[in-house]
């Protein structure tokens, strides 16, 4: 079990990430596939999924359907994917997915298009569940079904994780699972970081909690689209300047299909699209690219700094 933390991370001289190109902000997008793999008494779960939906604050319902919970769901995978998918596609624009894998086997097609797309699919788990108090055997046995859905479902392997409700585990168990390039179970940095706890060096990119469409289903969040760019473009607008003033860093956004997938919404994300695309020494990448490049150039011992946060 892990028992350390990391309050120091880079410190304050930080750490050049030499991003390709000298570039001074590598940012990505992730799009979280979960529809299908959250908590219902169809998939055996004792009861219904109570969180990230337009019913903010709901309860879960204890071995009964929530059908209202389910068809919010539904239109994630139905309707909300694709005017996501056609967001992207339409600008080329690169684009990370952590899908869950039994939401993948529900849907297929939807998978496909994620392949023809040219997209990384990193693993989501096998559920979109709280892993808090999951035992070990099953978080390893969901791990290793949910490569093989990959391996299936799209010809290859993920090679990043983000568990997305991670425990003291977790992080262990993907070491040992031997994979993955990456993780994404952190928000502690704006960089990434080698996690040295485990045996081996192993790279952590943080994700964001921040940057993210949840908050339009979160109290006191996003109450229209405007505060949703407005908030993306201020944090662009500031880690571009320090990188520009050098230190580089990297920005993530977070979407999620039945929330910015709705057109009241969407049309936000598409304006920040349309302003972020054209910088010059912006980096827009996916996570598997972040990941290639910081293992060429900043692999231990010769590479950057370690830290061992949790």
């Amino acid at each position: 079990m892990q028992v350390s933390r990391d309050l120091v991370g880079y410190g304050a001289q930080g750490v050049d990430p030499k991003w390709p190109g000298c570039k001074k902000l590598a940012l990505q997008f992730v799009l979280n596939y979960e529809e299908g793999g959250e908590n219902c008494i169809l998939n055996g779960d004792a009861a219904s999924e109570h969180l990230l939906s337009d019913i903010v604050g709901a309860t879960p319902y204890v071995g009964q359907r929530h059908m209202n919970m389910e068809s919010l769901y539904e239109y994630g995978s139905r309707a909300g994917f694709w005017r996501l998918h056609r967001a992207f596609t339409e600008r080329k624009m690169p684009l990370t997915v952590y899908a869950v894998g039994l939401a993948l086997e529900k849907n297929p097609e939807a998978a496909k298009a994620m392949k023809d797309a040219g997209w990384e699919v990193a693993s989501h788990g096998y559920r979109w569940i709280d892993y808090q108090n999951v035992d070990e055997a099953t978080e390893r046995e969901h791990i290793r079904k949910t490569v093989a859905i990959h391996e299936k479902l799209l010809g290859e392997r993920p090679v990043g994780i983000y568990q997305g409700k991670p425990n003291v585990n977790t992080r262990r168990l993907v070491v040992e699972e031997g994979g993955f390039l990456y993780d994404a179970d952190a928000y502690n940095d704006d960089l990434p970081y080698w996690n040295t706890q485990f045996g081996r060096p192993h790279l952590v990119i943080p994700y964001t909690l921040n940057n993210n469409d949840m908050k339009f289903v979160s109290a006191q969040g996003f109450n229209s689209g405007d505060q949703f760019f407005t908030y993306l473009k201020d944090a662009f607008d500031v880690l571009l300047e320090e990188g520009r003033a050098g230190q580089p860093k990297m920005m993530s956004v977070g979407l999620h299909c039945r929330v910015v997938g709705h057109p009241g919404r969407i049309a936000a994300l598409l304006r920040f699209l349309d302003y972020v695309r054209n910088f010059q020494d912006v980096w827009i990448c996916k996570r598997e690219d972040i990941a290639h490049h910081w293992y060429k150039t900043h692999y231990p011992p010769n590479g950057s700094v370690t830290c061992n946060s949790n």
